[in-house]
């Protein structure tokens, strides 16, 4: 049926589906007799649609649905409820629907319902396949909320939303007193996000006894759990399934290419069913997508079609709706191969599923703070990864679980819980939030998992250079204002530097397009020179900074001039670029342009292409990434990293690269220690200038180095005015020692 497609609507006029019965223009008695028998929606006050009785069957043969009426009397009699079940049990889309019920029926009393998800994707697809349960409208009773996209109103009963999301929305409402009941979901992932949030709640409870709070989680950390919330009540959902478990030992090594014969196996056997592969990274996605698209063409068409979907955490999980019985009657036989890695995991919600290819390892970011880079190393998923990815199959009457590893390789090498990103990741935006809550009383915050001190000193440190805490390591004005920015604080930093240089425009285009995905398009088989060919019209002398505001000023006036939104998407598809991110980039910017005028901070009109305002962008750029600066060591293009001894090259892509021209000095967004330790997003900077705005207490702290010592001549060539003035400047912000300011509550 049409209808079954929801969105969010754009407007407050309200739409329902009616049972077919009803979609009659007789009037006869009976007819109006039998719309008064007609149940209501208690949620709305309208009938209940034929759809909603079709989908109340399929809930109930959930495994959860047998534990409704203990979930609802433990969440009557108890503050604290874990409920604790397989991937795909039901408990993220019937449990926040039990609690809608209690708010319900206490009259909303304490406010509505929120859960919150780890992955943006899986709250909107939650919220849609809710409301769509529920009977009711998208938007309006059930909404979601995620980075830079709302999609409730002030009268939505059931929210979903991002752990990030709930986290930001708390330093506005520290005790979180528009919600009655709090959903932690996914909790197992362990992002920074949940991590915090386990913790803050603790004391917003004690604060709110009337609040309920519901922790969804898989088995393995019920442990774990239970002795950081103490003895609260436990629903365990049992949801057993056959699911027959194949180690092929062996097949690590060459891992894409036994994932190749494996699926022409499975594809030629005549099993029936879906496939999805687990691999270790987004370039093996990329790797294998393009070697299946080769080797596909020479598949028997008689054994049906083979479909290959990559599956990347950025994009929206729209394509696993479940096909219309009537259209797979029409169609020749696809089955779909979904080419994942571990963020997938929860990403997965079709029930056709029936065969799972797991590699066994992952590339996971883990943060370096000494040398404040990510490195990308490749470790073994942990056991509780394992169980999930075949937990995939658990809603089958049958599946296949096939290992690129062996049994042995599984019990020693991986870890039973996966790590906790709090202790693997740059926690500096982590303790911004937590410095700012502090403001509201709840700075003290007990973590399931501590993380390392040295993270959570670097971390103050670097807020300390970005001028976001004051002489008693409290949040400085200027840090307030930052942590209004739902961005890197670095950013944040350099967005509030432009209001000095009058480039706000300009860099908020820049927040904007390195905060979306990357704008170009992954090159294609075959057209790689085409593409260059179209990106060199964007190509800025000044940096790739500059190019991303010549991409997205082109899109914009393509929008401008075009006709439709297919023009648009030509257009992007034209000059090999990502329509999608490009579309996501102009809502980040909106919604950023809103808080710079919400927090009255000036704004001056636009003057890009002049050549003051390329040397005012560079200094708001510098303002908050004077740490993230290289030099070119020899003269070709091996750059060596100010804050430590990493060398890197520009990324081949960077507008330097493709033009052959190669700075001296480069500011650089992003780094990871890689095979090709390639360094992203660059623009040349002159020493002077770096001089003239990093901090002088950043400076003396560098380590010694023939870059230091070139940066030292400079600043003894320096006009003495500007520097003494600078180091007046300096000392006001400069405490007597670093380790003073480096406290957190």
């Amino acid at each position: 049926m049409e209808e079954e497609q929801l969105e969010c609507p754009n407007s407050s006029s309200e739409k329902r589906y009616f049972p077919e019965s009803l979609d009659s223009s007789d009037g006869d008695e009976e007819g109006v007799l039998a719309c008064e028998d007609l149940e209501l929606n208690p949620f709305d006050g309208l009938p209940y649609s034929s759809r909603y009785y079709k989908l109340l069957k399929e809930r109930e043969d959930l495994p959860i649905w047998k534990e409704k009426y203990s979930f609802m009397e433990n969440l009557l009699q108890n503050q604290i409820v874990i409920v604790s079940g397989d991937a795909k049990c039901g408990k993220s889309s019937q449990v926040p629907q039990w609690c809608a019920e209690y708010c319900l029926s206490i009259h909303y009393q304490h406010g509505g319902v929120i859960c919150t998800q780890v992955h943006k994707q899986t709250a909107v697809q939650l919220a849609l396949r809710v409301a769509d349960e529920m009977d009711v409208n998208i938007g309006h009773e059930v909404g979601y909320v995620i980075p830079f996209e709302n999609c409730c109103t002030s009268e939505t009963i059931l929210r979903y939303c991002t752990d990030d999301m709930l986290q930001r929305e708390m330093m506005s409402n520290p005790f979180l007193g528009s919600y009655g009941v709090v959903i932690l979901d996914d909790i197992h992932e362990r992002s920074i996000a949940t991590d915090v949030l386990l913790g803050l709640l603790k004391d917003v409870l004690l604060a709110r006894p009337e609040l309920k709070l519901i922790i969804n989680s898989s088995p393995l950390l019920i442990s774990k759990l239970s002795s950081y919330y103490g003895n609260v009540p436990l629903i365990e959902v049992k949801n057993k399934h056959p699911v027959e478990v194949v180690y092929l030992s062996g097949a690590q090594k060459d891992s894409v290419e036994s994932i190749l014969r494996l699926i022409f196996e499975i594809h030629h056997s005549g099993e029936k069913g879906d496939i999805v592969v687990f691999l270790a990274c987004e370039q093996d996605i990329e790797k294998a997508y393009e070697i299946f698209c080769e080797e596909g063409s020479n598949l028997n068409p008689d054994v049906g079609e083979l479909v290959i979907v990559p599956l990347y955490p950025k994009e929206k999980c729209t394509l696993f709706k479940p096909v219309d019985e009537t259209e797979k009657r029409s169609q020749v036989y696809q089955r779909r191969v979904m080419l994942t890695t571990s963020s997938g995991e929860s990403l997965i919600w079709n029930n056709t599923v029936r065969f799972v290819i797991d590699v066994g390892v992952e590339r996971r970011k883990v943060y370096n703070p000494r040398i404040r880079a990510n490195s990308l190393v490749l470790q073994p998923i942990s056991q509780s990864q394992a169980e999930i990815r075949k937990q995939l199959l658990g809603s089958s009457s049958s599946g296949k679980l096939f290992c690129l590893y062996t049994e042995e390789f599984a019990s020693k090498d991986m870890r039973p819980l996966k790590p906790a990103e709090m202790q693997e990741a740059n926690l500096t935006s982590m303790v911004l939030f937590l410095k700012r809550v502090d403001i509201a009383g709840l700075g003290h915050c007990d973590f399931i998992n501590r993380p390392a001190p040295e993270s959570l000193m670097q971390a103050l440190e670097d807020l300390d250079y970005l001028a976001a805490l004051d002489n008693d390591g409290n949040l400085s004005e200027f840090g307030i204002i930052m942590s209004e920015f739902p961005l890197d604080p670095q950013l944040s930093k350099s967005i509030l530097a432009s209001c000095e240089f009058d480039c706000v425009d300009e860099m908020l285009t820049i927040a904007a397009m390195v905060t979306a995905p990357n704008c170009f398009s992954n090159l294609p088989h075959g057209a790689e020179e085409a593409a260059i060919t179209c990106w060199k019209t964007f190509l800025h002398p000044e940096g790739d900074h500059f190019t991303l505001i010549n991409v997205y000023k082109a899109y914009q006036d393509a929008a401008v001039n075009s006709s439709s939104e297919y023009c648009v998407e030509k257009w992007c598809h034209d000059y090999f670029l990502n329509c999608s991110a490009l579309r996501m980039a102009d809502v980040i910017r909106a919604e950023l342009l809103e808080i710079i005028k919400r927090i009255e901070l000036p704004y001056a009109e636009p003057a890009f292409g002049s050549r003051e305002n390329n040397l005012n962008i560079k200094k708001a750029l510098l303002s908050g990434y004077f740490m993230q600066i290289a030099r070119d060591v020899d003269g070709s293009g091996n750059y060596l990293m100010l804050t430590h001894k990493q060398v890197a090259q520009l990324h081949p892509l960077s507008g330097y690269s493709i033009t052959g021209k190669m700075p001296e000095w480069v500011l650089f967004h992003q780094f990871s220690i890689s095979e090709n330790n390639y360094i992203r997003i660059t623009s040349a900077i002159s020493p002077e200038l770096f001089m003239q705005l990093a901090p002088q207490y950043y400076f003396s702290n560098l380590p010694p180095s023939e870059s230091k010592d070139i940066l030292q001549q400079v600043m003894d060539h320096l006009s003495p005015i500007s520097t003494i003035k600078k180091e007046e400047d300096m000392c006001e912000k400069c405490p007597d020692t670093t380790e003073q300011r480096c406290t957190i509550q």
